[in-house]
């Protein structure tokens, strides 16, 4: 699920005339939170009462909206890019890896926290942030683990501690999505003996229930398969980690539906510029990749393609001037969303979790 907030993704949303038929995806009672603390006693809740300013939607169907509001033939599908070099005079050659070649005058890197084209800009990458998720799914949660779906409620769950705790929300399908976060160093995971070295680990933002969900955004970075096979192992890992813990809430692992797919927390540097580079930018998490801890991944990056695409408008004939006046307004809007999301994570595991969290909350309702 993703919160759509008034004040960046619904913004880009009614620039892009998708305001109308984004309401029509929006998650009914999606709004309603609940802190609990590591014996299962509520903190806070609060209700959807339709009135707030981030309505969650199904990522898959926010995807959809996106993609069917495009010409045909708009997304080339099967092309990857696997690199980008500069030919001079603003123009880059893009490699996909069907071996095909072609040439452009401008490059928007918008593929993600291993972007290919972040390289051209600047030497940064993205660093791990101290904190993995463990991915599962309860299916048909009122039906078969009622016991967590009342636990989980009707839309996100916080359930902390110190170094760890319980991240939910109930989908649209009546699933409930967890992520397990966990403290740990690097690495962990694989040194656990469990989750097996291979594939493609998940980093940055973890994807969210829909059409993609499982896509791994640290595609083409050697990390952890998606999934062990070993799925009573994998639960009896983090189980160690959760003694103590409510049985409610321990429940959330051991009744997990299929494997627990580990998300190393990566990010870039709060504050990363670069140098004006002719014909090349970037957006989204190839720009700005944060922890999740702020929930503006998706917002921001639908808020900066609407702001290019503006700037472009502004400047016809002039692409140039269009990247310096959309970077001028990137770089300070995307370092106070990412000191928001790192001061977020280390809020939510610190040692008294979760009451800095019912802190913040209670001081943003008595602002109004």
């Amino acid at each position: 699920m993703l919160d759509i907030h008034d004040y960046n993704g619904q913004v880009a949303l009614r620039d892009a005339e998708l305001y109308e038929e984004f309401r029509r995806i929006v998650h009914p009672g999606g709004e309603s939170m609940r802190v609990l603390d590591r014996h299962g006693n509520v903190l806070m809740e609060e209700r959807d009462d339709g009135a707030g300013g981030r309505p969650e939607v199904d990522r898959g169907d926010l995807r959809r909206m996106l993609l069917d509001s495009l010409p045909d033939g708009t997304v080339r599908w099967g092309s990857k890019v696997t690199g980008v070099r500069a030919l001079g005079d603003g123009r880059h050659e893009i490699a996909l890896g069907d071996g095909e070649t072609t040439t452009a005058d401008l490059v928007v890197g918008a593929d993600g926290a291993w972007s290919r084209v972040r390289g051209l800009l600047t030497d940064a990458l993205p660093a791990y942030a101290g904190v993995t998720f463990f991915e599962l799914d309860l299916h048909d949660a009122d039906r078969r683990h009622p016991e967590a779906a009342r636990v989980v409620g009707e839309g996100m769950l916080f359930a902390l501690g110190s170094g760890k705790g319980f991240l939910a929300h109930r989908e649209t399908d009546g699933s409930l999505h967890v992520y397990v976060a966990l403290r740990v160093a690097e690495g962990w995971a694989a040194e656990a003996g469990v989750w097996a070295e291979g594939g493609a680990a998940g980093s940055g933002s973890p994807d969210k229930k829909g059409s993609g969900r499982r896509d791994k955004k640290g595609s083409g970075r050697p990390g952890l398969e998606m999934g062990s096979g070993r799925t009573d192992e994998e639960k009896s890992a983090l189980l160690e980690h959760f003694g103590g813990w409510a049985p409610k809430l321990r429940a959330l692992i051991a009744e997990a539906d299929g494997g627990l797919v580990p998300r190393a927390i990566n990010v870039l540097p709060v504050g990363l510029r670069w140098e004006r580079v002719p014909g090349v930018t970037l957006l989204g998490d190839a720009a700005h990749l944060m922890s999740p801890f702020a929930g503006e991944g998706a917002n921001l990056a639908m808020f900066d393609g609407g702001e290019l695409g503006k700037s472009i408008a502004a400047h016809p004939g002039d692409v140039e001037a269009a990247l310096r006046e959309y970077e001028a307004a990137l770089f300070p809007r995307s370092e106070q969303a990412a000191a928001e999301a790192a001061a977020n994570l280390e809020l939510c595991f610190r040692d008294d979790a979760p009451q800095g969290l019912v802190d913040q909350f209670a001081t943003y309702a008595a602002a109004g």
